[in-house]
């Protein structure tokens, strides 16, 4: 990789604390990390919803997220391999944190919290794939992240949605 720039080479981002990044291996390493962590909580955050929702819409939307992300963590996985590098088993401490909170909640509280939630989670991915897209110099990695932000996109807005619905009723 080139080590000089010239103005414009770079992305520029609106986070002045990631201004630098590096596009390389360690980047996408780091992307695929966190990537990882963000779907095996959504998956885990699914699951808990089909156990506590009795709300048909929530349910279904659960099946969907659920079933979607597990496609993803093992498109992840694969690109970790051509990384070499080993991928997390669980979700981060502060998603595992959120899961706990949610399992205290019952009814039409735990969907309120849990759509919040994983809007929340879903729009830090969005901007966490777009970065990816953007910065990666693997052909390979940009073009999964860009297939895989559609259906993260279309999580967020159905999330949106079901929580806007729940909040009129």
């Amino acid at each position: 990789a080139p080590t000089h720039t010239m103005p414009g080479d770079q992305p520029q981002s609106n986070d002045p604390g990631k201004s630098d990044v590096k596009a390389g291996p360690a980047q996408d390493q780091k992307f695929v990390k966190k990537a990882t962590e963000a779907s095996l909580g959504d998956v885990a955050m699914g699951r808990l919803a089909l156990e506590k929702s009795t709300d048909a819409q929530v349910r279904h939307y659960a099946i969907q997220e659920t079933d979607d992300h597990e496609k993803i963590l093992t498109d992840l996985k694969q690109a970790a391999q051509q990384l070499t590098m080993k991928v997390p088993d669980g979700p981060s401490k502060s998603v595992l944190k959120e899961i706990d909170k949610l399992k205290a909640l019952s009814g039409d509280a735990f969907d309120e919290a849990f759509l919040k939630e994983t809007a929340k989670s879903h729009k830090d991915q969005d901007k966490s794939y777009q970065d990816e897209a953007r910065n990666t110099t693997s052909p390979q990695l940009k073009d999964l992240v860009t297939q895989e932000n559609q259906v993260i996109g279309n999580h967020l807005q159905q999330a949106q949605q079901l929580a806007q619905a729940k909040g009129k009723k």
